[in-house]
């Protein structure tokens, strides 16, 4: 056997803030809304009339730790 060390012959590039950040933006303004829909569709801050998103999330928000009942 021999001791050869293998170099990446490339060498990787930072990604430019400017291309993450529209990308950022957009994942946080999506899990803002998912919260919202998770813990606090019901009742008196409801946006949907009914309960129907409230029972398609149910599961999710007593597994995230959100008290419904």
């Amino acid at each position: 056997m021999s001791d050869t060390t293998f170099a990446p012959s490339t060498v990787p590039q930072p990604i430019p803030l400017g291309q993450i950040l529209p990308w950022a933006i957009f994942a946080g303004l999506l899990m803002l809304l998912a919260i919202y829909f998770i813990g606090a569709e019901e009742g008196a801050t409801s946006l949907i009339s009914g309960m129907y998103v409230h029972e398609f999330v149910h599961d999710g928000r007593h597994l995230l730790g959100f008290p419904c009942h």
